[in-house]
């Protein structure tokens, strides 16, 4: 079903949402479509599940969290074609999906357990020597979150499992387009014993978003998405927190010295993982000059060589893009690139919402395509001769979330690490590695918190102090 055809339906029937399959365009579910007048139900129940989650136990927090890892884990097969029919990540990625969202389940699990606080070494300080105590970490309270179609269950799982720990409760706002691995998540969040009202499911449009946003009880808005649905929410938040994850545009800088053969093979993966649908996909790749022509030789060969068509097919490299307005919206970010100069080595082949794997050169630093992110199957060579260009090219976006440098010399790679404005510099690996433990996050423009589940539990709770003085010691 083409997209015009879908808003119609949408313009038709506002009680409910279609999600319809990337690929083919079949109705894969429905969902409730609530607006503004839904909110105060879904903050009553909210309310509720703040008192609940507050008060539970930590290792019953812990408990919950662990027995949802295994839950998810035995209907993995049932979570990965979920997030194949709605999302159109192939097979592979979703498996790997479902298996990061397990183990981002057991690390909040143990991010509830130990992460309780420290003790205050009050005696270290003159005065004070009859006092001592400790800071422990508690709720937040309400947590709002706004999630992303491209990981439409581990990005879920960021933001319930460390909310969950820390003894909040979320009203949880799914992607429109691909809401339904988010909601088989929470269901067993609840079959683990989970109260439903710790974890209250919202699917709505901007309307609905817009007055969650602007709720003054809300303590917390954890946000994935673009730079222009960040900036309105920042705009309407009112005093909140706000920990946002947007997006990048990330380079990879490959030097003579590397190993070419497996750096090939990891920046074709960075750049057309998800469709290229992915906020730390590599978009453009800084090779020195030396090694250019037998970079983009072997660079181009294994772009062209992937196989592109139905997701759910174990043997397809990359799926479809989330819609057809999508695609089309790439296919003329390409198109002016190419009206500005820009050399095409393969792909620009649209059928629908597959757009083939295209790599470009001679890209104007001033385009859209260089400039802003992509997100899409797009990559862009670019020679560079010094490492202080390299970096100062690296650098030129105003935001940044990763990078990545290949090369043997270790001091070299350590230098750069320093320099590139990045929130993380993956050394001998593409861009958009990430494990679910680390801090991740931007630099420059539009960089607010990091996700990464200890990291989130620290953002999701709040320190409070006990100080013990000890009168009869004065």
């Amino acid at each position: 079903m083409s997209v015009s055809r879908m808003a119609s339906v949408h313009a038709v029937a506002p009680s409910h949402i279609d999600v319809f399959s990337p690929f083919d365009g079949r109705l894969v579910g429905r969902v409730p479509c609530l607006d503004a007048t839904a909110v105060p139900a879904l903050v009553a129940r909210a309310r509720a599940g703040c008192l609940e989650s507050a008060a539970m136990p930590r290792h019953r927090r812990a408990r919950i969290l662990e027995d949802a890892a295994r839950l998810v884990e035995a209907d993995g097969a049932a979570f990965a074609a979920l997030i194949v029919a709605e999302a159109g990540k192939t097979l592979r990625q979703a498996q790997k999906e479902v298996k990061r969202c397990v183990n981002t389940l057991k690390l909040s699990a143990e991010e509830a357990r130990r992460n309780a606080g420290e003790v205050v070494p009050f005696d270290a300080y003159e005065g004070s020597e009859s006092r001592q105590g400790w800071f422990s970490r508690e709720p937040l309270g309400l947590i709002v979150a706004i999630t992303p179609y491209n990981d439409p269950l581990n990005l879920v799982a960021h933001k319930l499992g460390p909310a969950i720990a820390g003894g909040n409760a979320v009203i949880l706002k799914p992607s429109e387009l691909a809401p339904l691995s988010a909601l088989k998540l929470v269901d067993c969040l609840v079959q683990a014993g989970l109260g439903e009202n710790v974890v209250v499911t919202a699917t709505g449009g901007v309307e609905l978003g817009k007055a969650l946003v602007e709720l003054r009880e809300v303590r917390m808005i954890s946000f994935t998405g673009g730079f222009a649905t960040g900036e309105s929410i920042a705009r309407t938040a009112g005093l909140k927190k706000l920990a946002m994850d947007l997006g990048g545009n990330a380079p990879v800088l490959v030097l003579e010295d590397c190993d070419l053969t497996p750096t090939v093979e990891s920046c074709v993966s960075g750049a057309f993982w998800a469709a290229g649908q992915n906020c730390i996909g590599t978009q453009r790749i800084l090779v020195q000059r030396g090694l250019y022509t037998a970079f983009r030789e072997q660079f181009v060969a294994q772009s062209k060589a992937l196989r592109v068509g139905d997701p759910a097919s174990l043997e397809t490299d990359v799926g479809p893009m989330v819609t057809e307005q999508a695609a089309r919206r790439t296919e003329q970010l390409v198109d002016e690139a190419l009206g500005e100069g820009a050399t095409l080595l393969c792909g620009h082949r649209r059928q629908g919402a597959l757009y083939a794997p295209t790599v470009l050169e001679q890209v104007s630093h001033d385009s859209r395509l260089w400039l802003q992110e992509v997100f899409a199957p797009v990559v862009i060579l670019e020679p560079f001769d010094t490492l202080d260009e390299a970096v100062a090219l690296a650098n030129a976006p105003e935001y940044s979330l990763h990078a990545g440098v290949f090369t043997r010399d270790l001091s070299t790679a350590l230098k750069l690490a320093r320099r590139i404005e990045a929130g993380g510099v993956m050394i001998n690996d593409s861009s958009d590695y990430r494990f679910d433990a680390m801090p991740f996050g931007g630099f420059k423009y539009g960089s607010l918190g990091r996700e990464g589940v200890r990291f989130a539990y620290e953002d999701m709770t709040q320190p409070k102090v006990v100080c013990i003085n000890h009168l009869d010691a004065q």
